[in-house]
């Protein structure tokens, strides 16, 4: 057994250990059908190698493979801090309108649709069922339920359960919801309260705003369903490693995906209309100093711009499989920034949920709901306090 096969041994034996994060394990739980599984007696073995602290780092490849496509100079931006970066022991949490997100709603959709929404929020028990029904943030700052539409859960074809809403759902101008349901999507207009149920095969469970188009998709297929008219066709792209685009981007930018794991990460580049592929080339970590690595992403990833954030698991200072976050550079894979969240977080904690207009990261950060990460300043903020639940932001 050699360094790699044991990595990979002891992700899958932690998250069966420890799912201390269902939204996460719900995630991953789908990747991994499409893995080989190991027997159960070597978990055992892993999980005693976790307590001895015997885990091999991965190392970047010493020569890694020029850009696909034509090769693009970066330009140097003006940083003020370093490629990796730690939050602070403490948040502060300044006045921001997303934090009524707490609030409980005071009136139905149906009664005062929004002009925009800022957030959709989805309470969930301790056992990570939904606990009443959706909040809706307007840009009024009003919290609105969601009254118009009761939303099942979404399921995949071994009975997995997970929330309808996730971290994507809500368009990025905010004046709709995508919601994946079993053989059906929902659109809603939040801004008249009419729904529109189109239906569709399958087991779907994953949703991405594309511009024109809605993204939906589960564990063997992905329909792209036109906003206006509701026509659907398939298109050969996966919604679990498909980053959500730049709403600013044309709707002929392409689209990108992410996949494989250590030094075989990869961003490909498709066209946007057809999903064909354009291009592929490494993650490529040199900038970070040794012996920080990006191990595997997990959750949506997000562009802005030239930038892609997502969440991660890395290897930091004191361990492989930290918790963490990364921005690269959409067009060469280079690792720009990562943010360093420790050992003593629980497995996959952190989702990145989307960017602000002035270029900062949002994502969960325990204790913090949501915070504000600025990786070009290493600044972070908290913005919600602690609120068990699942947050769609608006772009």
């Amino acid at each position: 057994m050699n360094e790699q096969d044991l990595r990979r041994l002891l992700t899958v034996s932690v998250e069966d250990v420890l799912p201390s994060q269902p939204a996460t394990a719900g995630w991953e739980r789908a990747r991994r059908t499409r893995r080989t599984r190991r027997a159960a007696g070597v978990v055992a073995l892993a999980v005693l190698l976790v307590g001895g602290g015997t885990v091999a780092a991965l190392r970047p490849p010493s020569d890694p493979a020029p850009p696909v496509g034509p090769t693009v100079t970066p330009t140097a931006d003006p940083t003020h801090a370093g490629p990796v970066q730690k939050p602070p022991a403490e948040l502060t949490f300044p006045p921001d309108p997303l934090a009524r997100l707490g609030d409980p709603a005071t009136v139905p959709l149906s009664e005062r649709p929004v002009q925009r929404a800022l957030a959709l929020f989805q309470p969930l028990d301790e056992e990570y069922h939904a606990n009443g029904p959706v909040r809706v943030l307007g840009d009024d700052r009003v919290v609105r339920s969601l009254d118009v539409v009761t939303l099942a859960p979404t399921r995949d074809a071994s009975g997995n359960e997970a929330p309808a809403l996730k971290p994507g759902v809500l368009s990025p101008d905010g004046r709709s919801a995508a919601f994946a349901q079993t053989k059906e999507l929902i659109m809603i207009d939040l801004t008249t309260a009419a729904v529109r149920r189109i239906p569709l095969d399958g087991y779907l469970e994953q949703v991405v705003w594309a511009h024109d188009r809605v993204l939906v998709g589960g564990d063997d297929r992905t329909y792209a369903v036109d906003r206006v008219t509701g026509a659907a066709s398939t298109i050969d792209v996966s919604t679990w490693e498909l980053i959500a685009p730049d709403p600013a981007a044309g709707r002929e930018a392409p689209l990108i995906d992410m996949y494989g794991e250590g030094t075989g990460l990869k961003l490909r580049s498709r066209t946007a209309r057809e999903a064909e592929l354009r291009s592929e080339q490494p993650v490529n970590a040199s900038a970070l100093p040794s012996p920080y690595q990006v191990n595997e992403f997990y959750g949506r990833g997000w562009l802005h711009g030239e930038r892609l954030a997502r969440a991660a698991w890395i290897t930091s200072s004191e361990i492989d499989g930290a918790e963490g976050a990364a921005v690269l550079d959409a067009r060469t894979g280079a690792v720009l920034h990562v943010l360093d969240l420790g050992r003593d977080r629980a497995k996959g904690c952190c989702d990145v949920l989307g960017w602000d207009n002035k270029g900062a990261v949002l994502l969960r950060l325990e204790p913090a709901a949501l915070a504000r990460w600025h990786p070009e300043t290493g600044e972070i903020t908290g913005i919600i306090r602690d609120l068990r639940g699942v947050i769609a932001l608006a772009g």
